[in-house]
């Protein structure tokens, strides 16, 4: 390999915005790469169905993902987001091919899509891969755990303010949509609940909630209307995926 080959490799890592592949030894990143393919995600996207084979999994670039839990008595119910920290197609890497849930995409973006037997072989194949892997599974797991337990201990206000939060480590800048219907599989609520919570936070000088666009004003008073869950959630991230 010459030394531009090598120097450009190099700024691919370094500029990856994918952070579980951002985290991978570069030896690593280059073996992977090749099997990568760009694609833009569009709203509202179906990325895995439930029930039905996984084909491909995605490294998110940019954006976020919503796993649902459609056919629930009362409406369908977001059960967690993911976005450039994660990939979509954990039951791959634990032995599965297929899920129960579905995964769209909540805000548009892009990221990376591997076949499912390109990166079953990867996580045979390569045991670094294969861990930093399963430790965000364990990761995302948590999650949903501490979303049960948030569903269960906290107000509609509080929950709000995490979800909104969730979304905002996942975007570039303060403005990101967020649709009254995403807000609500997200919280398990009806739209006017929604508008309630949301109108408590924006009230508060908070943030700005207008057609499904979200403006968040101040960042740490949104923090502060939040659960402890979300900082329950980020401890845990940071101890398995790093900072």
């Amino acid at each position: 390999m010459s030394a531009s080959e090598r120097d450009a490799r190099e700024s691919a890592h370094a500029s990856e915005s994918n952070q579980l592949l951002r985290a991978l030894p570069p030896e690593e990143y280059d073996a992977l790469l090749p099997m990568l393919d760009r694609e833009h995600l569009q709203l509202k996207q179906t990325l895995i169905e439930a029930n039905e084979p996984i084909r491909n999994a995605y490294f998110l670039r940019a954006g976020v993902c919503s796993m649902l839990a459609d056919q629930q008595e009362g409406g369908t119910v977001e059960v967690g987001t993911i976005g450039h920290e994660g990939f979509i197609g954990i039951p791959l890497v634990l032995g599965a091919d297929s899920s129960p849930y579905r995964v769209i995409v909540q805000i548009e973006g892009d990221g990376w899509r591997i076949g499912a037997d390109a990166l079953r072989r990867v996580v045979d194949e390569r045991p670094l891969v294969r861990r930093l892997l399963l430790r965000f599974t364990q990761y995302f797991a948590d999650q949903l755990s501490q979303s049960v337990a948030c569903n269960r201990l906290h107000t509609l206000e509080e929950r709000c303010a995490r979800w909104v939060l969730m979304t905002h480590d996942r975007v570039h800048g303060d403005q990101f949509e967020m649709t009254q219907e995403f807000l609500s599989m997200m919280l398990g609520v009806h739209r006017p609940a929604v508008s309630v919570a949301m109108g408590v936070l924006q009230n508060a000088g908070i943030l700005q909630y207008r057609r499904g666009r979200v403006n968040v004003l101040d960042r740490a008073r949104l923090q502060d209307a939040s659960c402890d869950c979300y900082r329950i959630t980020q401890r845990e991230r940071e101890r398995l995926l790093g900072g």
